[in-house]
């Protein structure tokens, strides 16, 4: 079984489903209530557990209902939640999350807990990255954790994936850490400063990244890597809500290259696995198994 170790968010979402996203200052009601476990890390750490991977987990909840909540359900999946540390003096993380009829959201999120997870902590956690196989991070956690994260995966020689998001305002000068990383087109472009996809793929692998996978959407995934440059296209689905897309994906490549798979291959099943997730509601209650990621990948 692939080792997957995960250091990032767990949260509370509350999702409403609209007819169509509100404009600044406008209400949009006839909407619908779903309250669900999120948070990149913790959605990221499901995803691939659901895989087939044993799967750790490195975050921070508060000392309330919502944190013992996140922290069981996580057990409940099989995720190892050692590494998850409880803060008294912050709630745990929150979204807010609208969802049109055609799957598109918009998120608001206080990351409570999550911004309280510390440096010292995930240096204690060296046995997790003693047991790892590959590392998995993303921005919703201190910048200076996700750094050291990357420090001490590069140390043992462990691969590493990096979602790019939410994109810092200061961009991120750790890219030569990085060994695949992960932004959709929006992020790609931010972080790049350059306009089109390819383009700013290149101008990312420039800056230190050694293979950068841009998620597309209904356009499927360009990765710009040493030797290569590849599409995959997108699998064709009715999209209901596409929260957790970008985490499924993630935790399959996680799952997928340490399985050996080819990038091509590995890109496929990650695509696989963030298309039938789009086709349900909410966060984790919406990311597949492996056997449904396999009969879509083919």
């Amino acid at each position: 079984m692939p080792r997957v170790l995960v250091i990032g968010s767990a949260n509370v979402d509350f999702t409403v489903a609209l007819p169509r996203l509100p404009s600044a200052g406008e209400t949009v009601t006839n909407g619908t209530l779903l309250v669900n476990h999120g948070g990149k890390g913790a959605n990221q750490a499901v995803a691939a557990r659901r895989l087939g991977a044993e799967v750790r987990l490195i975050g921070c909840v508060g000392d309330d209902a919502s944190g013992r909540a996140v922290r069981a359900a996580l057990a409940a999946e099989g995720v190892g939640t050692d590494g998850v540390a409880t803060d008294t003096a912050a709630a745990t993380g929150t979204a807010l999350i609208l969802v049109d009829r055609e799957g598109r959201n918009q998120i608001a999120v206080a990351p409570g807990a999550n911004r309280a997870l510390t440096v010292g902590h995930t240096r204690a956690r060296g046995d997790d990255f003693a047991w790892a196989e590959i590392l998995v991070a993303s921005c919703e956690v201190p910048l200076e954790i996700v750094r050291c994260a990357l420090e001490l995966a590069r140390r043992r020689g462990i691969p590493t994936i990096l979602n790019p998001a939410p994109v810092p305002e200061l961009g991120l000068d750790f890219l030569e850490l990085v060994d695949y990383l992960t932004p959709n087109a929006g992020e790609a472009a931010r972080l790049s400063g350059v306009a089109g996809d390819a383009a700013a793929a290149a101008a990312l692998r420039a800056r230190g990244a050694r293979c950068v996978v841009v998620t597309l959407g209904e356009r499927g995934v360009l990765a710009c890597g040493e030797t290569l440059l590849c599409h995959i296209p997108a699998f064709r689905i009715d999209a209901v809500d596409s929260t957790a897309a970008g985490d499924a994906f993630n935790g399959a490549l996680a799952v997928a290259v340490t399985e050996g798979r080819q990038l091509a291959a590995a890109l496929r099943f990650a695509s696989a696995a963030a298309a039938i997730t789009c086709t349900r509601r909410g966060a984790q209650v919406s990311l597949p198994t492996r056997d449904e990621v396999e009969r879509l990948a083919g």
